[in-house]
């Protein structure tokens, strides 16, 4: 209950007395429930939405018997990448592989051809050009694929094993380059 007081001026003009009655709250019960409803179902569509548009951006996965071949012998429309940082990449990396740390990668696929040449070392990959990224365990190469797709690269893989997979298929660090 809310008191509401009200100033009795009929009595006297010099005197006035105060009032005090009972007035019953207004319940909003059933229109918070449905304002609540709405919510939940306008973000159960954005949620849905969302989901819908990042199944498309889930990159092919490869496997080791996938990624080898790509090792032996690399194409030159084909790109291998580690998207680890630096560090990372002088304990070793999957032969014929570039390096390319997925803190930079976002910024670095904006470049024009030639100032990701003179960054990066080596050519600057077409947006149509396959691009199989790995990292240490498959988590940043599935970011990668994530940002290349939204960058309007069209033919991303992702090496979900990754440099883990890849030693322990391989006999440890044996195969790789420093």
């Amino acid at each position: 209950m809310l008191r509401i007081a009200l100033l009795n001026t009929t009595r006297c003009a010099a005197r006035p007395t105060l009032l005090t009655r009972q007035v019953a709250r207004p319940t909003f019960h059933f229109f918070a429930r449905y304002e609540s409803s709405k919510a939940n179902e306008a973000l159960k569509a954005v949620r849905k939405a969302k989901d819908k548009l990042q199944k498309d951006w889930q990159g092919p996965v490869l496997t080791y018997e996938q990624v080898k071949p790509r090792t032996i012998s690399p194409g030159a429309d084909a790109y291998l990448i580690d998207v680890r940082e630096p560090d990372e990449v002088m304990q070793g990396s999957i032969p014929s592989s570039v390096n390319l740390p997925l803190s930079v990668l976002s910024n670095s696929l904006h470049l024009t051809p030639q100032a990701f040449k003179a960054q990066h070392g080596f050519e600057k990959p077409g947006k149509q050009q396959e691009v199989v990224f790995y990292c240490r365990s498959g988590m940043r190469s599935a970011s990668a694929c994530d940002v290349a797709r939204r960058n309007g690269y069209v033919n991303i893989l992702n090496y979900e094993g990754s440099w883990l997979d890849w030693t322990s298929r391989e006999g440890g660090a044996k195969g790789s380059t420093a």
